[in-house]
């Protein structure tokens, strides 16, 4: 008996083996390549999949996701012969896995070997400035050619990104102290327009004050004149409305005459001839009171010489 069981237990173990062959579980986003005696039968998709056992075989699992390499610095020669480091990184998804399988040895090392030819043919017809400024230039005429290149291998390559693009050391002091120049150039230009304008403004600020300055002073001068003729109006009014006679207009007269004739510099001044009448006048009218009394024009009385119709001139007597 003991042989038949352990013929029962290999056979049991033969089925339990044969299931699990048959039976194939495909994760998402995943692929199997199955094979029968060698030959490429069929693609397992994600899910539940029966195969022959023994007979039929998975070649290969892919996965179908998109995938990030990043691939190591690589010197690259620009057009003015300077060698520049550049480091890359492809984004690729992998759309059909037969093709991926059977059309080339190892996508992953075709990638990175054409991404290498590619970007040194790229950047041997770049000087380094245009280097350094055109990533997406490059990137875009890069990524062109490795989505044409890897259509056949089923693989579609959605980015490619330029890490880093290292210059020689020297090139590099080169840049900094360039840059710096430039800074420093665009800082005094900066600040030579700031004083330009605060100049500027500076200017425009003394004009407008002295615009309102001097439009504050001729509205105060006019205010003045105005008051002034207003004094004039309401004297002259009050004088008319007074009735005064020649007596009282000759002794204002001779009131103001000593303010007329302050300063060292009036040696001439006007004497009306209407103020002689009433000089004479007043000189009589005074002459009962002072020891000039007795109307006469001896003494303190001071005749007017009219050499015009209108005026006397009478000079000023210097006073040391």
């Amino acid at each position: 008996m003991e042989p038949v069981i352990i013929v029962l237990i290999i056979l049991v173990v033969l089925v339990f083996i044969a299931l699990i062959k048959t039976i194939q579980v495909i994760p998402q986003a995943s692929a199997a390549i199955v094979e029968r005696f060698g030959r490429y039968t069929r693609t397992l998709n994600a899910g539940l999949n029966i195969v022959v056992p023994f007979i039929d075989t998975i070649r290969n699992r892919i996965d179908l996701r998109e995938q990030v390499v990043p691939f190591p610095p690589q010197p690259v020669i620009t057009q003015d012969n300077l060698v520049v480091n550049i480091d890359t990184v492809i984004y690729y998804q992998v759309t059909d896995a037969r093709a991926a399988t059977y059309e080339v040895a190892s996508y992953i090392q075709a990638i990175e070997q054409l991404t290498v030819t590619t970007l040194r043919n790229i950047i041997g017809g770049m000087d380094l400035e245009r280097t350094l400024t055109s990533r997406e230039e490059i990137n875009a005429a890069l990524r062109g050619v490795l989505d044409e290149a890897t259509g056949k291998w089923g693989i579609r390559v959605n980015r490619v990104e330029l890490k880093a693009i290292e210059p020689p050391t020297s090139i590099q002091d080169s840049m900094e102290k360039q840059m710096r120049a430039d800074r420093d150039k665009r800082a005094a230009i900066l600040t030579a327009e700031g004083t330009r304008q605060a100049a500027i403004l500076t200017a425009e600020g003394e004009k407008q004050s002295q615009i309102l300055r001097a439009e504050g002073e001729a509205k105060a001068a006019a205010l003045r004149a105005e008051g002034e003729a207003q004094a004039v109006r309401t004297v002259f009014e009050a004088i008319h409305a007074g009735d005064p006679d020649q007596k009282l207009l000759s002794y204002q007269y001779l009131q103001m005459l000593p303010k007329i004739a302050e300063g060292d510099a009036n040696k001439l001044w006007i004497v009306p001839s209407e103020i002689g009448d009433a000089l004479k006048g007043l000189s009589g009218a005074m002459g009962n009171f002072g020891p000039l009394g007795g109307g006469g024009n001896g003494g303190g009385s001071v005749p007017a010489q009219n050499n015009g119709p209108h005026a006397d001139r009478r000079e000023k007597p210097s006073i040391d």
